[in-house]
């Protein structure tokens, strides 16, 4: 089986090396690249293959924020997943908005590490247990850019028929495709597939920026 490739970027020596060797521990992950700051991150994932990047939030020259664009244009299949020591609520918003597949903090343990890049590489996404926490916190602004915010999301979900609107709802519950179909009935491999329907439809890269798109369509 061929291992997952993985581009690292952390502007911090000490952490990089530490990032790396949890990589290094599993059989399954292979790093392909490595990177100072996200220029050199999008640079380096336009010389060598990579399913998952690896980027710190805040490095210099250009931050894993705003590299995200540029790696998926240098390798549009790569899945992202943000790195950062903090859970600042304006960046945790816009990565998921972005797309991201993963937002961990640095604190994480080696194993939640490697969940994240495994989750992201599997076409899932995964946040840090206080990120998730914090995001639910944060959904449902209010005002009139929340209310503008909610009927934006609102006509996005329209496109979905009833059943991928039902499928779309125990996502956003945070069921497994295997928790969605024994709630309504269905197979694990039908789930998958209006999994996939429903991102196609709503134009979201993974199930988090789905379940995203669903709680800000609803009255808060």
């Amino acid at each position: 089986m061929s291992r997952i490739r993985v581009l690292v970027a952390d502007d911090e020596p000490l952490m990089l090396a530490g990032i790396q060797a949890v990589l290094e521990s599993a059989p399954d992950l292979e790093i392909v690249a490595v990177a100072g700051d996200g220029a050199a991150a999008v640079a380096a994932a336009e010389r060598v293959a990579v399913d998952v990047a690896l980027l710190d939030v805040r490095m210099p020259l250009l931050g894993g924020l705003d590299a995200m664009a540029a790696l998926r244009a240098a390798r549009p299949g790569a899945a992202i997943v943000l790195l950062t020591s903090f859970g600042d609520e304006a960046n945790v918003l816009r990565a998921l908005r972005q797309g991201t597949s993963g937002y961990v903090l640095k604190t994480c343990t080696p194993e939640e590490l490697l969940r994240a890049v495994r989750a992201a590489h599997a076409g899932d996404a995964y946040l840090s247990p206080p990120v998730a926490r914090q995001v639910i916190g944060l959904i449902g602004p209010s005002g009139a850019a929340g209310a503008q915010r909610r009927r934006a999301a609102g006509d996005r979900l329209a496109a979905l028929s009833p059943r991928e609107a039902d499928v779309l709802r125990l996502v956003a519950e945070g069921l497994s495709n295997a928790g969605i179909g024994a709630r309504l009935r269905m197979s694990e491999p039908s789930v998958k597939t209006y999994v996939s329907r429903v991102l196609t439809k709503l134009d979201c890269t993974n199930r988090v920026q789905a379940a995203l798109l669903y709680r800000e369509s609803a009255d808060q």
